[in-house]
């Protein structure tokens, strides 16, 4: 006998029974037994707005899991291309599917000309390097109009993978735009995150080899942030997806909600924690602060993890690896200390305020000569696939475009009053 949820509408006597599916309740039969009734959440905290089958994240257990495969599994044995291809597909390429996509992801690298010459460079010196990425995202939009031909699969497959190709280009691009060096094209020859590191750091070499434990820390991280279910940026790439807007332009959309401090910043706002606590033996005052409601602890807790982050374990691990090649970060032994304080004290367990993927990832970008404002640039990088897969699905599910619906409080009707009687 499934499981069902009954309500009563006390106001008629009439009784609906639910059934309760995956976890959750059609909200149609409620609307069915209550019309005109609308169900009150701010900031979608106990509301599911679609089905996905991406990404399975149990944040009570501290579980997160690609089409199934653990993200331990995937940060230790696969690569970002072929989580992305994962993501996209549902399932893991073969041999052959894995060079096919390879292949199309690194010879779509490039970039057209004007983009470099007449857009880039039109930003003003100063300008963030994560508003000359979502600007140029969205100008994509121009320079492939059949973009809008949402509609045909072979279509959608060739502007997911010029995003997943691209990103990194547009990424680089700003970075060194933003500091007045000129633009490094790709090199076809290296990996992905190889590639990345090369357009980045590449001053005057022949060829530019990063340091290999560099590359596969970065191409850990990327997968790591890959995907991530209904948080605000995916939220938006859905929303306006559901408009059947381009690609590009939903690509921007959620880039534009990942540039908030809120959303995409932690692990730069870590840093900044850090650097405010100015020494070790800060460290405990700042944690008694903490307690008092005088400072915040970030890097801890997560709106949906209550456990450990299974991420931030993973973290960690890289960031050992990539210390012993850049030297220990100086910022590291009060991060270590901190973890060791909210992982023991009764104050932060009570409050589930473990590590989260941030707390160590901004360390790693740190060492590995990442400004704080390529930070958020990095995180695109990585969630362009999610994002992707999620647009993709949507479409795949023929998804309505999505309305909310408000509860109104202001004031009723009244009569317009000319202005000389106001």
């Amino acid at each position: 006998m499934p499981e069902t949820v009954t309500i009563t509408d006390n106001r008629t006597g009439q009784t609906v029974d639910i059934p309760i599916e995956n976890g959750s309740i059609d909200m149609k039969a409620i609307q069915k037994l209550m019309p005109g009734t609308w169900v009150l959440d701010p900031a979608f905290g106990g509301t599911a707005s679609t089905e996905s089958a991406i990404t399975d994240l149990d944040g009570a257990n501290g579980i997160l899991r690609y089409r199934g495969y653990p993200i331990e599994q995937l940060a230790e044995h696969s690569t970002f291309l072929e989580v992305c291809y994962l993501l996209l597909n549902g399932e893991l390429p073969n041999q052959e599917q894995t060079d096919s996509w390879v292949h199309d992801v690194t010879y779509h690298t490039f970039i057209h000309e004007n983009m470099r010459k007449r857009f880039m460079e039109g930003f003003n010196h100063d300008a963030h390097p994560m508003g000359m990425l979502m600007s140029a995202i969205a100008a994509l939009s121009t320079f492939y109009p059949e973009a809008k031909d949402i509609e045909d699969p072979g279509n959608r497959y060739k502007q997911i993978n010029r995003l997943i190709s691209k990103g990194p280009t547009l990424a680089a691009m700003a970075y060194r735009a933003s500091i007045g060096m000129p633009f490094v094209y790709p090199d076809n020859d290296l990996t992905y995150a190889e590639n990345f590191l090369s357009m980045m750091w590449r001053v005057a070499e022949p060829q530019y080899k990063p340091d290999p434990v560099l590359a596969k820390a970065l191409d850990v991280l990327l997968i790591l942030h890959a995907d991530h279910e209904q948080n605000c940026s995916t939220t938006t790439m859905r929303v306006v997806g559901s408009a059947h807007a381009d690609p590009y332009s939903a690509v921007a959309a959620a880039t534009g909600a990942l540039y908030g401090p809120r959303h995409g910043g932690a692990n730069e706002a870590v840093i900044h924690m850090l650097e405010e606590i100015g020494s070790y033996d800060n460290i405990e005052p700042f944690v008694e602060s903490v307690k008092a409601g005088e400072s915040r602890l970030m890097g801890f807790g997560h709106r949906v993890y209550k456990a450990y982050d299974p991420r931030a374990r993973i973290v960690k691990e890289q960031a050992d690896k990539v210390f012993e090649v850049t030297g220990k970060s100086p910022l590291l032994d009060m991060a270590l200390k901190l973890e060791e304080i909210a992982l023991n004290d009764d104050y932060f367990k009570s409050r589930n305020l473990y590590p989260n993927v941030d707390f160590y990832t901004g360390l790693i970008y740190q060492s590995m000569g990442f400004p704080l404002d390529m930070f958020t640039v990095l995180f695109t990088i990585g969630r362009m696939p999610g994002w992707l897969a999620h647009w993709q699905e949507l479409l795949e599910q023929g998804q309505r475009i999505s309305r909310p619906r408000q509860v109104y409080t202001g004031v009723g009707e009244r009569a317009y009053v000319p202005i000389a009687e106001r």
